[in-house]
């Protein structure tokens, strides 16, 4: 067994880590892990993703939802329109360049990252464990299955933010119910891909194994965590990872820009937080008020 190979191995434990704690950032680590630590090319490491987080986030769905973290007809709703628009996604990733792909992906990752960051616009509103309208979640599991199906992501970090910011459920749900659609979507991708695509099986087994493990712990830990914490370091974290991606694939000199901006912008905030007492930074996020028991029950 290879150095890379052990590596590969075991990053891919956080693969499933991510996504049984946050329900999405599984191909935000495995795009890259298989791209840069496994010498994957950008288009194999795409689709190679897509099972990879299938899996991971089928199984991780199980326990989440003996937890009583899933909403099942969202999420299958969600999840079969999603597929539709993931595998026309897959099918018309596969005839675009990898750079390409990888820095839509990224871009993609940072525009998320914000809007779990900033949180909701509208601070009054309740967060519910209710199912979604319907329309409304087809609407949205297509535009989201094409996006991801199209840049290789299984999508967590896009469901996420519907379902949380869009869809007013509690983060934990949120979470839960993203492992399902993310598991159709996925599955759905990959038949795109793998039209113009072919995989080394026994790697993307092994990875798959060692994410599955890591979902356990991962799956674990969600519900323990605040709500505004996990979202906000979901956040954070697809921010950092979009930047890296960024910073690989553009040309130079515009990667070194970049990778010297966001060094500056890390260090001011590090720098407010620690020093300044009026940082703002500091805030403290508006959460929701506490749901009535009469709004639970609905």
């Amino acid at each position: 067994m290879t150095l890379t190979l052990v590596l590969t191995l075991l990053f891919s434990v956080l693969i499933g880590l991510s996504l049984g704690l946050l329900g999405g950032g599984g191909s935000i680590l495995t795009v890259p892990i298989l791209t840069y630590v496994a010498g994957m090319n950008p288009k194999e490491a795409i689709a190679a993703s897509l099972f990879v987080v299938g899996a991971t986030s089928a199984v991780s769905a199980v326990t989440h939802a003996r937890k009583k973290r899933v909403k099942w007809r969202t999420g299958l709703v969600f999840g079969a329109a999603g597929m539709a628009g993931a595998f026309g996604g897959g099918l018309l990733g596969g005839h675009i360049p990898g750079t390409i792909l990888m820095i839509a992906f990224a871009l993609m990752m940072v525009a998320t990252s914000l809007a779990m960051i900033r949180g909701r616009k509208n601070h009054t509103t309740v967060a519910h464990d209710g199912e979604l309208p319907v329309l409304k979640v087809i609407l949205e599991g297509l535009v989201v299955g094409l996006v991801t199906g199209l840049v290789g992501a299984g999508g967590g970090f896009l469901v996420v933010p519907a379902l949380a910011l869009l869809g007013g459920l509690s983060m934990p749900v949120a979470v839960g119910t993203s492992l399902v659609v993310i598991a159709m979507k996925s599955f759905a991708g990959l038949g795109g891909y793998l039209t113009t695509v072919s995989l080394d099986w026994a790697l993307v087994g092994g990875v798959t194994a060692a994410a599955i493990l890591g979902s356990f712990l991962g799956a674990r830990l969600a519900g323990r965590i605040p709500e505004a914490a996990l979202r906000k370091g979901f956040g954070f974290f697809v921010l950092v990872m979009g930047v890296f991606v960024l910073v690989q694939e553009l040309p130079s000199p515009a990667n070194l820009i970049l990778g010297l901006t966001a060094g500056a912008a890390a260090a001011v905030a590090a720098l407010c937080w620690f020093v300044i007492p009026a940082c703002p930074l500091r805030r403290k996020s508006l959460t929701p008020p506490a749901a009535t028991p009469a709004t639970e029950a609905h």
